[in-house]
């Protein structure tokens, strides 16, 4: 099953969890973007889809110049996908065969949906005792197991939208699904923790995630203003409730995010400035005061910002070593990271049809990730993963996991 490198007669280094099998019953983002990951460093993954397709293929635009939705190319490269309707009967068989030669099983129905289909942790575990099965949803498998998980709903309901937006005025959303990522992620942790527990005692288990968890955890410092502090955060703008300076400050044609997080930064940021004496002054020599006085520091810094453009501080912050940066547009962020050599763009998929996708952020020194599959159209690979399952079978039922 796992795919040849695009040149034949290459031998590229192995990756962590070559030969790991993953069944993936997910859709939308959170499940997707966990599985990309996975197959990114070497799983074999097999995207199983209705006949309608994940949702995302739908999602346009924007588009690909092939037409492909690129919100699903985004997290669905590297994967094979096989159409399974599980209201045929052969297709259920061949699903629960899927799930008995898995090593992960991760799924994002709504929870409890997959028991009648002989697809549950319980079901798949009784086939599959060794089976590592994530399952993400939206607010848990207690009391909010029937509510719908979408991001926007946990963004809102989470309180993320409470701090989003200027003071007094409405709430906003992110500008991405940023629980369905973090869900996502957690996902992936959950999963490799739970396969080195395998390695080390031969056992399988369940893991849950989901996106309000994750945002109760991804909240940080606002959940434990609140947790601990007996402080309900409010919408800010831009401005830190801890720390000052921290927010977009104009300058004499664009804003810059200037982010001095302690004494010394700040010094330094007076010293290019040329107001030295506000640094020394007593009521701005600590973040605490310069958090509280905010409203009487700002003019003394905004006053000599607008003197030189925005670029110009940029450099000059930089050299002095105080954290700072333009507000770019995407596009202008990818090519700085393209700048900075960060390479955030990738070729996926064989050279001769390969397509443009994002690097996966995490650098390895020996398992490099690969982009060896682009995103697959929909049922591309229903029959090669159909003869896999059938050369399974020994003795008339016997499966086991060894590749084909």
């Amino acid at each position: 099953m796992i795919s040849p490198p695009a040149d034949p007669g290459a031998s590229p280094p192995a990756r962590p969890l070559d030969g790991v099998i993953v069944a993936d019953f997910s859709r939308i983002l959170a499940g997707p973007y966990a599985t990309m990951l996975l197959a990114d460093l070497g799983a074999e993954v097999i995207k199983v889809e209705s006949p309608a397709g994940d949702d995302t293929r739908s999602w346009v635009p924007p588009v690909r110049a092939d037409g492909v939705s690129t919100y699903y190319a985004a997290i669905n490269r590297n994967k094979k996908s096989i159409v399974l309707d599980f209201k045929d009967e052969d297709d259920l068989a061949a699903a629960q065969a899927l799930t008995a030669r898995a090593d992960v099983v991760i799924e994002n129905f709504k929870p409890g949906g997959l028991k009648r289909f002989g697809l549950d942790y319980d079901s798949v575990r009784e086939r599959n005792a060794t089976v590592v099965y994530c399952s993400i949803s939206g607010f848990g498998t207690a009391e909010g197991a029937s509510l719908p998980g979408y991001d926007l709903i946990v963004q809102a309901m989470s309180g993320l939208m409470s701090l989003t937006g200027d003071p007094g005025g409405p709430a906003y959303r992110a500008g991405i699904s940023v629980f369905d990522v973090m869900a996502g992620l957690h996902s992936v942790i959950g999963i490799l923790a739970a396969l080195r527990h395998r390695d080390s005692t031969g056992e399988g288990q369940s893991i849950e995630t989901s996106l309000m968890a994750s945002a109760m955890s991804g909240l940080v410092n606002q959940t434990s203003a609140y947790v601990a502090g007996g402080v309900t955060p409010h919408r800010m703008g831009n401005a830190h409730p801890s720390l000052f300076p921290y927010e977009p400050l104009p300058t004499a044609d664009d804003e810059l995010i200037i982010t001095a997080g302690n004494n010394t930064q700040f010094r330094k940021l007076c010293a290019v400035l040329g107001i030295p004496q506000v640094a020394e002054d007593p009521r701005f020599a600590e973040n605490a005061g310069r958090t509280a006085l905010r409203e009487e520091l700002r003019p003394l810094l905004v006053e000599r910002l607008k003197t030189r453009p925005a670029s110009y501080w940029f450099e000059k912050l930089n050299e002095a070593g105080v954290p700072n940066g333009p507000i770019n547009s995407i596009g202008q962020g990818v090519e700085y990271a393209r700048k900075l050599g960060l390479n955030p763009v990738v070729q996926v998929g064989p050279a001769s049809a390969s397509v443009p996708g994002v690097r996966n952020p995490i650098n390895f020194s020996a398992t490099p990730p690969r982009y060896d599959l682009a995103p697959p159209a929909l049922g591309e690979h229903s029959d090669e993963v159909r003869a896999w399952l059938a050369s399974a079978v020994n003795g008339g039922t016997q499966m086991n996991k060894e590749h084909a």
